[in-house]
């Protein structure tokens, strides 16, 4: 489950695109540390660069949606593109629904910041704004630098750390393989990617600050920490730089507005988790595939991409397995988050093959990639301060239930009179079975105010027992 003091770093609560990255498609666990001899002169001309370009980020959530809560919080971003009036920062704090945010810079000029992308699965997300609107202040954008990070190197995060606008923490790079951090049961957590860690010490408010190097580059995005110790958590910038590819070219394609870019991402609704050799062969991988899997991996590979969970109604469901060990994909071995992402962005409605090992019996599936943003919910229904929407990838991997299904964000007015609790599966209405948020307008739209129907529900925490209450509807005529 992960460690229950892993949180994120967020908020401060008030109260050929692809080219370059096709390259390389296999990111080095433990890559050799380039030494370099950086003087505090060195620093001190990277952080007078890099300092401008931070801001600080003040976000309203307006409406409570997927696994966010509504509320108001600080975070903090950084300008990764000037001209264009790009601000990049985590996935949390740009929110997955509707939110009214703005941006102070080091001079305390204010504008208004708008999301224009958030990553359905790793913690990143983009705002943009007017650059145009800031008048007094000489800054350059950052540059993103994920091939610089190694082992040993030494970083500093800049950033608005428990809400000091500017605070600078020092610390080294320990890992660069470390497991994404598990947050909580029933919220927002990344997966299917390594993170880097190193004992900086971030706290609440330093989400979305850049992890910066000598030169003044961003090796890494902040995005959590463990409140028992001085750990903080950094995502990896490789699928950042191929989304932020994705934008730059959208942004060009039309002259005086911003609209909306689709950047392929591709799903098989599997969760992996890497796992060191020792730990493959308890699984039962033969030693002969793991000798093949060694030798056509990069040097330093520790081990491989095991199936933790399979999320039911997905294109894997009953294909695949907790346990099976991956080998190969469309014939290429695949130890890695990285290349195995890259292929099924490239796949999307598209058949792959992959290879795996089920205690010791080698299997090849034939699946079909889904598009991962046709599962992430983009709209909800509002009635008597309840927010309802089709149930997410994120909270379905986290309950074990099938995507699209009716999901309760915020109970509101009428649904919590009648018991209805946050996170709640509505199963009927109305005397009417419902499975999709379509069926459930239509079922409330035959009712006028003060009708009393009964409603069925599922709740995670006790999932095989529905619980019947009794609504009395209060809608706008």
């Amino acid at each position: 489950m992960g460690d229950p003091l892993e949180r994120l770093g967020s908020e401060t609560a008030m109260a050929g695109l692809e080219s370059a990255i096709k390259e390389d498609l296999c990111m080095e666990i433990d890559p050799p540390f380039r030494e370099s001899v950086a003087s505090a002169e060195d620093w001190r001309r990277a952080l007078n660069k890099v300092v401008p370009a931070v801001v600080v980020l003040r976000t309203n959530a307006c409406r409570a949606f997927d696994t966010e809560s509504a509320g108001a919080s600080y975070a903090t971003g950084f300008v990764v593109d000037k001209r264009r009036g790009i601000i990049l920062t985590n996935r949390h704090v740009v929110k997955p629904g509707p939110v009214v945010a703005e941006a102070m810079f080091l001079n305390r000029e204010e504008i208004p910041v708008h999301p224009i992308y958030r990553d359905p699965v790793h913690d990143f997300g983009f705002f943009r704004y007017d650059p145009g609107a800031i008048q007094f202040l000489n800054y350059e954008e950052i540059p993103l630098a994920p091939e610089a990070a190694c082992v040993g190197l030494e970083i500093r995060v800049v950033g608005n750390d428990s809400g000091e606008k500017v605070s600078i923490l020092a610390g080294t790079l320990a890992r660069l393989d470390r497991d994404a951090p598990h947050y909580k049961k029933d919220g927002y957590n990344d997966f299917n990617t390594f993170y880097m860690q190193a004992a900086s010490g971030t706290k609440g408010g330093s989400s979305g600050s850049p992890v910066i190097d000598w030169q003044g580059r961003a090796v890494a995005l902040n995005a959590g920490s463990k409140s028992s110790s001085a750990s903080a958590f950094f995502l990896p910038l490789e699928r950042v730089v191929r989304s932020l590819r994705f934008l730059q070219k959208g942004r060009d394609s039309y002259t005086n507005r911003w609209e909306a870019v689709p950047i392929p991402r591709g799903t098989l609704q599997v969760t992996f988790l890497h796992k060191g050799f020792d730990e493959t062969r308890r699984l039962g991988l033969r030693s002969e595939t793991e000798q093949m899997v060694r030798h056509a991996s990069p040097a330093g590979e520790t081990g491989m991409l095991v199936v933790d969970s399979v999320v039911p109604g997905g294109p894997a469901h009953i294909q695949l397995e907790p346990g099976d060990v991956l080998i190969r994909v469309n014939g290429e071995v695949t130890t890695q988050f990285l290349k195995l992402e890259t292929l099924l962005d490239d796949c999307v409605n598209h058949k792959i093959e992959l290879q795996i090992e089920r205690g010791g019996t080698s299997l090849t599936v034939n699946l079909v990639v889904q598009d991962l943003h046709s599962i992430t919910p983009d709209y909800f229904l509002e009635v008597s301060g309840a927010v309802i929407h089709p149930l997410s990838y994120q909270q379905a991997r986290n309950f074990r239930f099938q995507c699209g299904l009716v999901y309760v964000s915020e109970p509101g007015y009428m649904l919590f009179r009648a018991g209805v609790p946050r996170h709640a599966i509505i199963k009927k209405f109305a005397n009417e079975e419902i499975s999709q948020l379509d069926e459930l307008i239509s079922a409330l739209s035959k009712l006028s105010r003060g009708a009393r129907v009964p409603l069925e529900y599922i709740s995670y925490v006790d999932r095989h027992r529905r619980k019947s209450v009794l609504v009395t509807v209060d809608r706008s005529e």
